[in-house]
């Protein structure tokens, strides 16, 4: 039986339905948000540009997050992963964009590769909700 302050978000992806599991989980007063690849979800494509693949997943984070009753302004942790060092610095540019004023505990990894190779990076991250 699932806890009642248990609820799972999706996004509508294919990934989430075949591999099982759920775009975010609210447990509590978090959000955690799976490791999220920079789809559109909508059209399905994915750009090459890391730097844009990492935009696509901030407005996918973004999503999320409002549908949870959150906001990017409300996370602690963030986690980057990257398959090429070179990524990094186009990667953490557009992070620090969107988190310059909110700086939750993160990492970046250089991992070997993601589910596909044209994925470039992944980024996961945990939210408080917004409560009155």
């Amino acid at each position: 039986m699932a806890h009642p302050e248990r609820r799972l978000i999706s996004t509508g992806s294919p990934f989430e339905t075949a591999f099982g599991y759920s775009r975010a989980v609210i447990d509590g007063d978090l959000v955690f948000v799976s490791g999220t690849t920079g789809y559109d979800y909508v059209t399905m494509t994915l750009p090459e540009d890391a730097a844009e693949q990492a935009r696509n997943i901030f407005r996918t984070l973004d999503a999320v997050l409002t549908e949870a009753g959150s906001s990017l302004s409300r996370v602690v942790r963030a986690q980057y992963f990257v398959t090429d060092r070179s990524y990094c610095e186009p990667v953490l540019g557009v992070c620090g964009e969107v988190f310059r004023e909110i700086r939750p505990a993160a990492g970046i990894y250089v991992v070997s590769g993601l589910l596909k190779p044209e994925m470039k990076v992944e980024i996961e991250v945990t939210a408080r909700l917004t409560r009155p």
